[in-house]
């Protein structure tokens, strides 16, 4: 039984669904990083064993999601996407959360290097 075979009902084509499925392990394989990275700087700032067996068990779980999400999308875009996702996730929990703040240069860099790696995510391959 296909999992998203309900979507036919509304009239999304497999490809739509393709994508969807894609982003959708990009965004959830962005969030286990950021929430292992987290509990990772919390265990390293208070030192309770309750945040590095919670940030091993995202880390585990993320493994887990990774290699399911290589059955629907190719290694490449679900690794760039989940990537470009995790950077802007990081970025904005050290700013609000531990009040880093970065110069306007570094900021431009971040602008560009996003821009560069959604290129590689949006941008069609050559022909095969």
């Amino acid at each position: 039984m296909n999992a998203t075979g309900w979507l036919e009902s509304f009239g999304v084509s497999g490809a739509w669904r393709g994508i969807g499925l894609a982003f959708g392990a990009m965004l959830a394989l962005a969030g286990l990083d950021m929430a292992g990275a987290v509990l990772a700087k919390e265990w390293t700032l208070r030192g309770q064993p309750v945040w590095f067996v919670a940030g091993l068990a995202a880390f585990a779980l993320l493994f887990a999601v990774y290699a399911l999400s290589l059955r629907i999308a190719e290694l490449s875009i679900v690794t760039m996407g989940w990537i470009v996702l995790l950077q802007v996730g990081l970025l904005a929990i050290d700013t609000v959360r531990y009040g880093v703040t970065f110069p306007p240069g570094k900021w431009a860099a971040i602008g560009v290097i996003l821009a560069l790696q959604a290129y590689l995510v949006l941008a069609p391959n050559g022909s095969s």
